[in-house]
């Protein structure tokens, strides 16, 4: 369950930038500034007649096809995120997510050398825990001069927006370089894959409502060796660490009740990894479609349902823009032995962009079957306010 409810800004450029069924492209150097005011849940129940594609049940995945673009549905994204450090323990995460986003279920491309049917959207963020400080940005063009796209080959895939770009090589589990920059702020990194590729929710189709076609098709590799470079700050900075991959399509996912999810990605040193997002309702229940996996250190999945996990806010922060959030959870799935504490490595990882959401780097300590467990990963949660709100 990744990023869906950025949907709701994308839906605005489909508006906004569509004249008489022919889409128009901004200059490079143009920047969208995007208001979204649609909720999660509209934007994400808007599209389901607007003619792509739906997930309907599970499908037959393909290597490395699946991992470029599927035009045929509404939206998807290539998804990274890793927590970095220098020989001398500076410690940084990052992320690093561009989407795809469909604004006509039939191609536009060949009316004009500026037309295109699909927009793309970047999201790059660095966490740099030793200043306390966080940079997000956010990148907008579409499909069109060569300005963004995504492509697929026999032997990888690329996908790029200006100069910001995930290209990798390799059929199932891939080797990736990622590279982007902005404003100073940058990284070039490269990232292998240590563990097999896990098919999340029924053998991929991550199903988030009881609704048809409500569900998207969704793969990790939750667990990749990175070395690179980052610069921040006028320096540079030779890091190593640990990555996490999530591939996701889809047309429409949440239900009119749902309003967010919290969604944790976390790397434990016994070598497992564990992926779950709860999904929140309107009437402040955990939905029961949410849902996760945990990898175990032979790469081995096992599906978890919220009857096995169990999770409780600690602490709550509230933002310089006046959004509540939790700061500090603790996690248990007792038939794994698993008990974490999670707790930010920054708090303000907070991202104030077309649409508002909190995505950052964690550290991890607790038990696994009783003996000292650490980890870290990624956590992100939406729908606590802002420009991403859950507004009924």
């Amino acid at each position: 369950m990744r990023k869906a409810g950025l949907l709701s800004a994308l839906l605005v450029l489909i508006v906004g930038l569509s004249v008489g069924g022919v889409y128009a492209v901004t200059r490079p150097s143009e920047r969208a500034e995007v208001q979204a005011g649609l909720s999660i849940a509209e934007a994400l129940g808007s599209r389901a007649d607007a003619g792509f594609a739906r997930a309907l049940g599970p499908r037959e995945f393909r290597f490395p096809r699946d991992h470029g673009p599927h035009a045929d549905y509404g939206i998807e994204w290539w998804y990274f995120t890793g927590n970095l450090e220098t020989s001398g323990g500076r410690h940084f995460g990052y992320e690093l997510t561009l989407f795809r986003i469909g604004l006509a279920a039939e191609p536009t491309e060949g009316r004009s050398d500026w037309g295109a049917s699909q927009v793309f959207m970047g999201h790059f963020a660095l966490t740099d825990v030793e200043e306390d400080k966080f940079y997000a940005f956010e990148r907008f063009s579409r499909q069109a001069l060569g300005l963004a796209g995504a492509a697929s080959s026999d032997d990888g895939f690329r996908v790029w927006l200006e100069d910001w770009s995930v290209q990798g090589k390799g059929q199932r589990e891939p080797t990736v370089k990622l590279v982007a920059s902005e404003e100073g702020v940058s990284i070039d990194l490269s990232l292998t894959s240590a563990k097999p590729l896990v098919l999340q929710g029924e053998n991929g189709l991550s199903r988030k409502s009881a609704e048809e076609g409500n569900a998207s098709y969704y793969y990790s590799v939750t667990r990749m060796p990175t070395s690179g470079v980052i610069i921040v700050g006028g320096e540079e900075f030779v890091v190593q660490g640990s990555s996490w991959m999530d591939r996701e399509w889809s047309t429409t996912a949440l239900s009119d009740d749902q309003v967010g999810w919290d969604w944790f990605a976390l790397q434990l040193s016994d070598g497992r990894d564990l992926m779950y997002y709860q999904l929140r309702r309107k009437d402040g229940r955990v939905d029961p479609f949410s849902s996760g996996t945990l990898v175990l250190s032979d790469g081995s999945a096992i599906p978890l349902t919220p009857r096995d996990v169990r999770i409780d806010v600690l602490e709550t922060w509230r933002s310089p823009l006046g959004n509540e959030y939790p700061s500090r959870w603790r996690l248990k799935i007792p038939s794994a032995g698993l008990e974490l504490e999670v707790v930010p490595y920054a708090k303000n990882q907070e991202l104030d962009l077309s649409v508002t959401y909190w995505e950052g780097a964690v550290r991890v300590s607790g038990t696994g079957d009783g003996s000292p467990i650490q980890g870290q990963g990624y956590v992100e949660m939406t729908g606590y306010g802002g420009k991403s709100g859950g507004r009924s």
